[in-house]
C-alpha cells in the first residue's frame, strides 16, 4: 500500500502518517530527512546534493526522484510507504508516478487534508512542546494539567519553533496554494484523490483514511 498525505502546514500529516505507520507496517518517507541522512552518511547522491546547495541552488527533482526511488528500494518498504510532504509540484507528481511505473509499483491513495485556514492559523500558533521528551501542547486546546509541568516525563522547560506564528503560517500557505495545491487536480484525474476533514480529531481523521484505505481507489 502507497499513499501520499497532502495539506498545508499544521494540518496534521506527520501525525497521520506516524498512525498509519504504526498499524499497517508502512515506511513513512520525508524527502527532507532522506535528504540529511544521504549527506550526514555521504552517500553519493548526498554529496550531489550538498554540492548544489551549497552553490545557493534547489536539489533538483530527478535528484529527488532517485533517492525515493534507492529508498523504496529497501526491505522495511516492502509492505508500501507514505509520502509525507512530497510531491509539491505537477512536475514532481509526473517524475514520481513514471519512477513507480518503472519499479512496477503504484499509488493506492492520495489523501488530502482539507482545513479551515483562520482555525488553523489558530492551532499552529498556539503549539509549543516540551524540550525534554517532546510530547505536544498547545496553549488553549491542550494544556498541561499543571502549570508549567510536562504531563509526560515531568519536565519544565518548554519550547515554540520559530515558525509557528500567525505571519509565518500565512506565508506558508500562501506557498501552499500556489505551488502544492494544483496538483489536487491532477491526482483527481486519475481518480486517486480523496479528502478528509483535517479540522476533525486525531482519531476521527485517523478513522476517516482508514475507512478510504479499506476501498482501494486505483485502477
Amino acid at each position: 500500500m502507497n499513499i501520499i498525505l497532502l495539506g498545508p502546514p499544521g494540518a496534521g500529516k506527520g501525525t497521520q502518517a506516524h498512525l498509519l505507520q504504526e498499524k499497517h507496517g508502512l515506511l513513512q518517507l520525508s524527502t527532507g530527512d532522506m535528504l540529511r541522512a544521504s549527506i550526514k552518511f555521504k552517500e553519493p547522491l548526498g554529496l550531489e546534493a550538498e554540492k548544489i546547495m551549497k552553490a545557493g541552488q534547489l536539489v533538483p527533482d530527478a535528484l529527488m526522484i532517485k533517492l525515493i526511488e534507492d529508498r523504496i528500494g529497501f526491505a522495511d518498504c516492502d509492505n508500501g510507504f507514505i509520502l509525507d510532504g512530497f510531491p509539491r509540484t505537477v512536475p514532481q507528481a509526473e517524475a514520481l508516478d513514471h519512477m513507480l511505473a518503472t519499479k512496477k509499483k503504484k499509488l493506492d491513495a492520495v489523501i488530502e487534508l482539507k482545513v479551515d485556514e483562520p482555525e488553523l492559523i489558530q492551532r499552529v500558533a498556539g503549539r509549543f512542546s516540551c524540550a525534554n521528551c517532546g510530547a505536544g501542547y498547545h496553549k488553549t486546546l491542550r494544556q498541561t494539567k499543571e502549570d508549567g509541568v510536562c504531563d509526560e516525563c515531568g519536565g519544565t522547560q518548554f519550547t515554540s519553533r520559530p515558525d509557528d506564528n500567525p505571519e509565518t503560517m500565512k506565508t506558508r500557505l500562501k506557498t501552499y496554494h500556489q505551488q502544492t495545491e494544483p496538483i489536487l487536480p491532477y491526482y483527481k484525474q486519475k481518480g486517486l484523490l480523496r479528502t478528509v476533514d483535517g479540522m476533525k480529531s486525531v482519531e476521527e481523521v485517523h478513522a476517516a483514511i482508514e475507512a478510504i484505505l479499506k476501498t482501494p481507489v486505483a485502477a
